[in-house]
């Protein structure tokens, strides 16, 4: 099906024109139509008749290490894949090339380094999974149980990044907190928890991936949750997509509105001007705001809201590096703020 897709590209190039690696770094050969002229010339060095025709010497390993390296720096952010104006599923062809490519045995070695640190430390930056969810010893007025239970309605799924990194964990915090004073009853997984997946599905390494949802199924399951929340975009998009549909599955955002329509939260109003970052799913990860972070000056705004955690992180970084007046905050900060203490 892929292959037949590929022959419907028209060449057009619109996809280069929204790829913000291309346009952060000005280097076409980051841009989709780049790898799919490559990806071409490596399926017919693999056909006989088309080396006979071409008198192709093929594709040496030295050609597909530099061919991986586009690959392999494609954000999948996917925003090829909305414009293309066939319809090719590019998001798709470029995490089955990332496979084919490490079967090639021509990857970054930092794919070694996912693939070590999930299947021993089960998340993926090597911490010691014990300790998941001690950022809520920095709370206040934090439950003895410090919200890990064998038993709730709700589970929130935190995720690698806001586990352990210290600006991203004001998120849980504050969405803690919300849950908390909402009556929602629900809980941490604590070291039950395991990285949701996507690392291995971006890495090209989707063989291990089996093992993390049975046993992140299993410990929703054995708390009796009927649902399952997430302030990360990555994590959900993957529960979503590739876990069994036998619980509730719903973004932080989401569930934060009915909370909010239902009038389960107390809040008040805030005296503040605020525009919302739209994120992509999977998190652009290109770490390149030049121009959102002036689209939001442009407002006039005094903060700008999103609903990623690694989004937060991102713009946080350049507006301190650029010594812009600009507050960051996650919706779910944002929310928390307005409570009515």
């Amino acid at each position: 099906m892929q292959l037949l897709e590929m022959g419907a590209c028209t060449n057009c190039q619109v996809c280069a024109d929204v790829c913000p690696a291309v346009s952060a770094t000005e280097d076409g050969e980051l841009s989709a139509i780049y790898r799919m002229k490559g990806l071409n010339r490596i399926l017919r060095s693999r056909s006989w008749p088309f080396r006979r025709l071409f008198r192709n010497r093929g594709v040496t390993k030295e050609d597909l290490d530099r061919y991986s390296e586009t690959v392999f720096r494609c954000t999948l952010c996917g925003n090829c894949q909305e414009v293309c104006p066939v319809g090719i599923h590019l998001k798709d062809l470029w995490l089955t090339l990332r496979q084919d490519l490490v079967h090639s045995n021509a990857y970054p070695k930092k794919v070694d380094m996912i693939r070590e640190n999930l299947d021993e430390s089960h998340n993926v930056f090597a911490e010691d999974n014990e300790e998941r969810a001690e950022w809520v010893e920095d709370m206040r007025n934090a439950p003895e149980h410090g919200y890990i239970k064998d038993r709730a309605e709700v589970i929130y799924f935190t995720g690698c990044v806001a586990s352990y990194f210290p600006l991203a964990q004001k998120i849980p915090m504050a969405l803690a907190e919300i849950l908390d004073v909402s009556g929602v009853d629900f809980a941490l997984m604590g070291e039950d928890e395991w990285c949701c997946g996507f690392p291995l599905w971006g890495a090209g390494i989707p063989e291990m991936f089996h093992a993390f949802v049975e046993h992140n199924m299993e410990a929703v399951h054995k708390r009796g949750a009927k649902k399952v929340v997430f302030a990360c975009p990555s994590c959900y998009q993957v529960w979503r997509e590739h876990y069994p549909r036998e619980v509730e599955m719903v973004h932080a955002s989401q569930y934060l509105m009915e909370l909010v329509q239902g009038k389960f939260v107390p809040l008040k109003k805030l005296d503040l001007t605020v525009t919302y970052h739209d994120p992509c799913d999977l998190g652009r990860g290109s770490r390149i705001f030049d121009a959102p972070i002036e689209e939001v000056l442009a407002t006039g705004a005094q903060a700008v809201v999103t609903s990623c955690q690694q989004c937060v992180r991102t713009m946080t970084t350049y507006v301190r590096r650029n010594k812009i007046s600009l507050e960051v905050l996650d919706i779910t900060q944002l929310v928390h703020r307005a409570l009515r203490k």
